[in-house]
C-alpha cells in the first residue's frame, strides 16, 4: 500500500470519485425509470461481485485468505444491508429526483456520529452534538412535515441514510478484526447473492443495445468509483479527504439541473446547506480529536 503522504493527490482523487459516483447515480435513475429497481441493482452487483473476486484473488494469500473472517454473520449482514440501502436510494432517485434525495442523504455522516455512541461506545462532545442537531434540523427543513402534504417517498432518503450510517458503523466494528480487503469482498459477494435470491422475481428484460450500453456503463462506473476511492485512502489520511466527499452533492446538483431538469426549491437549498455545513464541521472536528 502506498504511504499516506500526499493529501493533495488524495483530495483530487476524492473529488474525482464523487464525480464518478454522481454520474453513476444519474445512470441508475435513468435505468430505474424504465426497469425494476431490483433488476438494475442485481446486474450492477453481479459485476461488482466479479470485480471483488478478481481483486481478492490477486491479493497476497489469495482468495482463501481474504475470505477468512471472525465476523461472518456481521459481514454478510453488512453486505445485505448495503444492498437494501442501494435499492431504497435508487427508488428515491425516481420518486424524488437526484437533488432532493442527496440533500437528505447527506445527513448520513451526522447519523454515524450520533449512533457511534450506542453502537461502538464512541460518544461525541457537545460541539459535534450541536452540529448533529443542526443537520437533523436541515432534514426537517427539506421534508417540512406539517407544512405540506407529506409523501411516503420523502422518507426514502432518510431511511437510506440511516441504513448507510449503520453499514458504516458495522464496517468500523468488523474492521477491528478483519482487513479492509475482507470487508470489501463480503460487501460485493453478499450483495450479489442477496439480489440474485430476490431479483429474478422482479426481473424486467433489458431492451435494446442502448440500454445494455447504459447498464454496462453503470457497472464500469461503479468499479471505477470504488477503485478511485481505495486509491484516495491509500495516499491520504481519511480525516483529510473525507469532507471532500460532499462534492458529490455539487455534482449531483449540476447533473440533476442540466440533465433531468430538476429545480430544487429554496427550502431544499437551505436545508441542504445546513446539513452540508454541519457534516463538514463534524468531520473536521472528528479529525482534530483523533
Amino acid at each position: 500500500m502506498t504511504r499516506r503522504n500526499d493529501p493533495r493527490l488524495g483530495i483530487l482523487l476524492m473529488i474525482l470519485t464523487t464525480a464518478v459516483f454522481a454520474i453513476q447515480d444519474g445512470m441508475s435513475r435513468h435505468l430505474a425509470e424504465k426497469y425494476h429497481v431490483l433488476t438494475v441493482v442485481m446486474i450492477r452487483y453481479w459485476f461488482f461481485a466479479f470485480f471483488v473476486i478478481v481483486l481478492s484473488a490477486r491479493h497476497r494469500g489469495g482468495l482463501a485468505r481474504v475470505m477468512r473472517t471472525r465476523n461472518l454473520g456481521l459481514q454478510i449482514f453488512r453486505g445485505v444491508l448495503l444492498t437494501a440501502e442501494v435499492c431504497i436510494v435508487v427508488l428515491a432517485f425516481v420518486k424524488l429526483g437526484l437533488i432532493e434525495t442527496h440533500a437528505v442523504f447527506a445527513v448520513y455522516p451526522l447519523l454515524i456520529a450520533a449512533l457511534a455512541g450506542p453502537v461502538l461506545g464512541e460518544y461525541v462532545g457537545w460541539r459535534r452534538g450541536i452540529a448533529i442537531l443542526i443537520g437533523l434540523a436541515g432534514v426537517l427543513v427539506i421534508l417540512r412535515p406539517g407544512l405540506r402534504v407529506f409523501s411516503p417517498a420523502a422518507a426514502l432518503p432518510l431511511i437510506g441514510a440511516t441504513m448507510f450510517a449503520l453499514y458504516g458503523l458495522l464496517t468500523r466494528y468488523v474492521g477491528r478484526d478483519d482487513s479492509s480487503a475482507t470487508s470489501f469482498f463480503y460487501t460485493g459477494v453478499a450483495g450479489a447473492v442477496a439480489t440474485t435470491l430476490v431479483g429474478p422475481f422482479f426481473w424486467t428484460p433489458i431492451q435494446g443495445l442502448a440500454d445494455w450500453g447504459w447498464m454496462g456503463a453503470l457497472c464500469l462506473t461503479g468499479v471505477l468509483g470504488h477503485f478511485l476511492l481505495i486509491k484516495a485512502y491509500e495516499v491520504a489520511e481519511a480525516g483529510t479527504i473525507q469532507p471532500f466527499a460532499y462534492f458529490q452533492l455539487v455534482f449531483i446538483t449540476i447533473l440533476g439541473t442540466l440533465i433531468f431538469n430538476e429545480h430544487p426549491d429554496n427550502w431544499t437549498l437551505a436545508g441542504g446547506a445546513m446539513i452540508l455545513s454541519a457534516g463538514i464541521y463534524t468531520l473536521i472536528r472528528q479529525a482534530r480529536m483523533r
